[in-house]
């Protein structure tokens, strides 16, 4: 039985670079483009997606993202790979309307069936969103890669940004944390198949929440959580609104009790550490416990909420008519001492 994961050093979204080392990639760049009043969303506030204005009611979301296998199963990796893909527009509170897909394979060692079983799998992902998979680009490399390119579009009083949110919003997540200690275990030969297909099952939900939730006037900002971690994506909403956060640790949902018990077995992610030491500086004490799940990599994670009290009622009407119960995990403040405070 082919096993994906034994072909590539890294898993999901956790293949990410350390943001710390993003940051430092970008500012290196020499070359500037002129200013473009159409370009609604761009590289600057670290969003999920670049947004360009058709007219003045109306914008394209465009957006890629590709990764190396998460899981063995080669149609489950694809289906994976293309959902977190996907995730980027319902971020930004668009309709997907297209995808072409990236695939990256090494054709000496897997075979090109096995390759199809992916694409196929991404083919899946793209019906359950409603659009196609028109095509796309391959290479032979020395680790399998899959994800897709994808556009999308929305009302441009609907837009979420990033760095929009206000003093006094809640924050709300709308899938639980684990993943990537998950992954490690599976790495580690340590997960049981019931665990395993938590996990599988949590990366396949799409984010489709996040077309309903940009209807609700009083979210603020809204992004999905993936590599960086429920903190490096709180904090990118926390720079980019110039406010402060506060996480009630304990409100944190979890995908099961066994994502703990699998973190004292020690499957921590690599992808969790590196976060840490990309941005632990603006965070407040914590305990290992609480950095190791804050800072876990999240692949095909939830959408993270940022929102006005008057608009929770709403919400969680919106949540429940998804199956989801939802409850505050956090609250943004105009000042702290840290830039996220863990209590």
């Amino acid at each position: 039985m082919i096993k994906l994961t034994e072909h590539s050093h890294g898993a999901g979204c956790g293949c990410k670079i350390a943001p710390k080392l993003l940051d430092d990639i970008l500012k290196m760049g020499k070359v500037a483009f002129p200013e473009d009043k159409k370009l609604l969303v761009g590289n600057s506030t670290k969003d999920d997606a670049a947004v360009y204005a058709i007219d003045d009611k109306q914008a394209i979301i465009s957006t890629t993202d590709f990764f190396m296998p998460i899981v063995d199963d080669p149609f489950t990796f694809g289906r994976i790979a293309a959902t977190n893909a996907i995730s980027d527009i319902y971020a930004m509170g668009g309709k997907p309307i297209m995808a072409i897909a990236i695939l990256g394979w090494p054709i000496a060692t897997l075979s090109a069936e096995v390759a199809a079983q992916v694409v196929d799998g991404g083919r899946q992902a793209c019906k359950d969103a409603g659009i196609i998979l028109a095509g796309g680009h391959s290479i032979d490399s020395p680790e399998p890669i899959f994800g897709l390119a994808v556009n999308g579009i929305v009302a441009i009083d609907e837009l979420k940004r990033n760095d929009e949110a206000q003093t006094g919003d809640l924050l709300f997540f709308t899938k639980k944390i684990g993943v990537g200690i998950y992954s490690t275990a599976q790495k580690q030969k340590k997960i049981t198949p019931e665990h395993l297909q938590l996990s599988i099952d949590t990366m396949c939900v799409l984010n489709t929440i996040g077309m309903d939730l940009a209807k609700n006037k009083h979210v603020h900002a809204m992004t999905d959580v993936t590599g960086f971690g429920l903190a490096g994506h709180l904090l990118e909403i926390c720079e980019g609104s110039d406010l402060y956060a506060e996480i009630y640790f304990d409100k944190i949902p979890l995908i099961d009790p066994s994502v703990e018990a699998y973190r004292k077995m020690g499957c921590i992610p690599g992808g969790g550490q590196r976060n840490f030491e990309s941005y632990g500086h603006n965070i407040s004490p914590v305990s290992d416990q609480q950095k190791q799940i804050i800072c876990d990599p999240q692949t095909s994670g939830g959408l993270l909420v940022s929102i006005s009290e008057e608009g929770v009622p709403a919400l969680l009407k919106t949540a429940e008519s998804f199956g989801l119960q939802l409850e505050p995990i956090g609250k943004l403040k105009s000042k702290a001492d840290y830039r996220l405070q863990v209590i």
